[in-house]
């Protein structure tokens, strides 16, 4: 897979010490800075009024570079502070663009605004007036650029610390951080472009790309390709979901193991389980990889039997829906016993009852459950989040909103089993899993129901073909 760093503010500013460490001046990199910037206003809104914001730190100074080089190139730039510039570096752009510099407060609205007031590493509100100046720039500008982050998100959760407009463009500098994927913030910035300034970003906490995904050999069979079983229970609907998205993500073989038929392609194995016992005689296969459970599962008695067997199988894995619920009352760290690390696919409920409200931002709640579990945790939204207990932890692309429908997680779930099934790895097989999901989402459309999912993996697979 393709993995991109996404630093933490911290991070961020270890990372630019080490390139200065190795030569690159503070001046050289507020220039690269304000010249990506640049770069992309100049694709965006050409010659087009800017009114640049520029606040008393760095970002600030970035928000300089950026009016000079427009001037530069033709455009009428004005610029509006909040304070004067604090910092020695943003001192020198100040002067460095040699313009007027008027306050915030006195600022007349331009087609292209610029926000460069305070981007990352902000840890205190804006204030209900400059908030309020802020939206009514952006809401009467025809473009809308922010300089790293909108002014008023913390870098590292996502959260709003004050209200925050909507842009069409946040530039992204060095790096992508935190904020430029977890909600709520992800939903303001509009379109994020990566800006590079030459620094070298190196982190644990990675966003999803696109997976390569390997052909059959002409020496594997159905079985080498993956079998997966995925148990149910009384309700089949679900289950079959799961088992179709299953086929149709790579597995070879695909079990669906419950106490009555059910649907599902022609493809589709049945073997009847009508009781717990039978179900782990099913289980005793040795060419059995992976075990799905929770779709379709139940929370009565005998659905907490069928739990206990899978759960002494011996076999890789993946805990979803109604098996979360389950587990509730065995406590999660009990899965530290099992040979292989399942994968656990909670939505923010399930999450919430397994692993408790917690502290700290979504991936951090998300590390904490994957190392007190020993599971690959994939902590599910539209800003999903997939953890492992080693500490590795990556976040995935906005998500379709159309996939705030019924099912969808349950082929989520399909889809991890079928890639655990071929993947030594839980972490790398649920990366897999939830780009696979998002991708074939953006194919079928707006509109989208869970079953036109399973039918769009064939061709969203065949495009990861390496």
């Amino acid at each position: 897979m393709t993995f991109r760093p996404i630093l933490t503010a911290e991070e961020m500013v270890a990372a630019e010490g080490a390139a200065m460490a190795d030569g690159v001046s503070v001046e050289e990199l507020m220039e690269r800075a304000g010249r990506a910037v640049a770069d992309i206003a100049w694709r965006i809104a050409g010659k087009s009024e800017a009114l640049i914001l520029c606040g008393p730190g760095n970002n600030g100074g970035d928000g300089y570079v950026v009016a000079r080089l427009l001037a530069d190139r033709g455009c009428k730039v004005r610029v509006a502070a909040l304070a004067e510039p604090r910092t020695d570096v943003a001192k020198a752009a100040c002067e460095r663009w040699g313009g007027p510099v008027e306050p915030v407060a006195d600022a007349k609205s331009a087609p292209l605004l610029i926000d460069a007031l305070f981007g990352t590493g902000l840890m205190r509100p804006l204030g209900d007036t400059l908030a309020k100046t802020l939206a009514e720039h952006v809401g009467k500008a025809r473009y809308s650029i922010a300089v790293d982050l909108p002014s008023g998100i913390e870098t590292d959760s996502g959260a709003l610390l004050s209200a925050v407009p909507h842009f069409d463009v946040t530039v992204g500098l060095g790096a992508l951080k935190p904020a430029h994927l977890l909600q709520p913030s992800a939903r303001y910035l509009g379109r994020v472009i990566l800006g590079e300034i030459g620094v070298e970003a190196s982190s644990s906490l990675v966003e999803l790309g696109r997976p390569g995904i390997t052909a059959p050999t002409p020496g594997d069979h159905k079985y080498s390709r993956g079998f997966v079983l995925v148990a149910k229970g009384a309700m089949a609907g679900a289950a079959c979901l799961c088992a179709g998205a299953a086929m149709r993500a790579g597995a070879g073989y695909v079990m669906l193991a419950g106490p009555d038929h059910g649907a599902g392609p022609l493809a589709l194995v049945h073997r009847p389980a009508s009781d717990p016992r039978a179900l782990a005689d099913l289980l005793a296969d040795e060419r059995v990889n992976v075990a799905a459970i929770g779709p379709g599962l139940g929370l009565n008695e005998e659905a907490d039997a069928r739990l206990d067997e899978i759960l002494t199988s011996g076999r890789r894995l993946v805990l979803d829906a109604d098996a979360l619920t389950l587990m509730v009352r065995r406590g999660a760290e009990c899965l530290n016993a099992l040979e292989t690390p399942p994968i656990l696919t909670p939505h923010h409920g399930e999450f919430v009852r397994l692993f408790g409200g917690g502290a700290g931002n979504k991936v951090e709640r998300a590390r904490d459950a994957a190392s007190r579990s020993g599971s690959v945790v994939v902590y599910k939204g539209s800003d999903t989040v997939i953890a492992a207990p080693d500490g590795r932890a990556a976040i995935a692309p906005p998500a379709p909103t159309w996939l705030a429908s019924a099912g969808t997680g349950d082929v989520l779930t399909g889809i991890v089993a079928a890639r655990y099934a071929t993947s030594g790895d839980a972490f790398t097989a649920a990366c897999e899993a939830v780009w696979l999901h998002g991708e074939a989402a953006r194919r079928a459309g707006p509109f989208l129901i869970a079953d036109d999912l399973v039918g769009a993996l064939p061709g969203t697979l065949a495009a990861c073909l390496q």
